[in-house]
């Protein structure tokens, strides 16, 4: 229960940051759907999100979705953005976490490996790139693959006081480019057309213009590409590449003032209605 204390509000800016008690609700009275748990809520609530996405997401039709009433569900989750939290910490839970002291890997390479595995989750789940920013990331799957990638990451020689800001390079590219991605496949599915019907028209078109009739590849209209077919790699070697440069060359010692998690900017979460 909230008590109005400065603490307290923080506290409800994360389901991370709250000391949940379940026993004190078992002991209010019955209210609890035989068979549910916070768990199978959880992975409901992901299931709900992939077919139906992030606008259409609330807890009256995640309980319809469920077969319970609201209420049962508001028993073991208290509202909608802890939910999101939680489910957007278990989709994570699907990132496999690097290992910094394998015998004879390449830091880039893993770097490589943990951006394109990142990157295939948030095509899976498009819904969690409008998440990302708006809350905390903290659960335990965001945290145990953010501190991976950063042991891999220190392996460069890059200074300690450095790889958060170089942590945030990377994965900030990476939600930055998923996140135009999502809105790129909503926009056409809003249109009712496909991303290749989308492609298609700009390139008759835009792709027609003598400005564009030859670009990079000589092919006409090859500029005029949607982002799921730029060449995420090759974006991918500069942010590494920027990061060994930086190892190798060095710089002056960076501000410590770092805190929080890294927390790349994103479009705020709509409200529940």
């Amino acid at each position: 229960m909230s008590d109005g204390s400065r603490t307290s509000r923080m506290r409800r800016t994360s389901v991370w940051l709250e000391e949940r008690t379940m026993s004190r609700r078992r002991a209010t009275g019955s209210g609890q759907t035989e068979g549910l748990d916070r768990e199978k809520i959880t992975a409901a609530a992901v299931r709900l999100l992939d077919t139906e996405g992030l606008a259409k997401f609330s807890m009256r039709r995640l309980a319809a979705h469920l077969g319970v009433t609201a209420m049962s569900v508001y028993w073991y989750v208290d509202r909608k953005d802890d939910l999101l939290e939680l489910a957007l910490d278990a989709v994570e839970g699907e990132l496999e976490v690097p290992d910094a002291d394998a015998a004879g890997a390449d830091w880039r390479e893993q770097l490589r490996q943990s951006a394109f595995a990142l990157r295939g989750l948030l095509h899976r789940h498009p819904w969690a790139s409008g998440t990302l920013g708006s809350f905390l990331n903290v659960g335990p799957s965001a945290m145990s693959f953010q501190l991976g990638v950063r042991r891999v990451l220190l392996r460069s020689g890059l200074p300690e006081q450095q790889a958060d800001g170089a942590l945030a390079a990377l994965f900030s590219f990476v939600y930055g480019h998923a996140a135009v991605d999502a809105s790129w496949q909503r926009r056409c599915s809003e249109a009712g057309v496909s991303s290749q019907d989308c492609v298609d028209a700009l390139r008759s078109t835009v792709g027609a213009r003598p400005e564009y009739a030859e670009c990079g590849t000589g092919v006409r209209g090859e500029a005029v590409r949607p982002v799921e077919q730029r060449d995420f790699g090759v974006a991918l070697d500069c942010v590494i590449a920027g990061i060994e440069a930086m190892a190798r060359h060095g710089r002056g010692p960076a501000p410590q003032d770092r805190a929080a998690p890294v927390i790349p900017p994103q479009p705020p979460a709509p409200e529940d209605r």
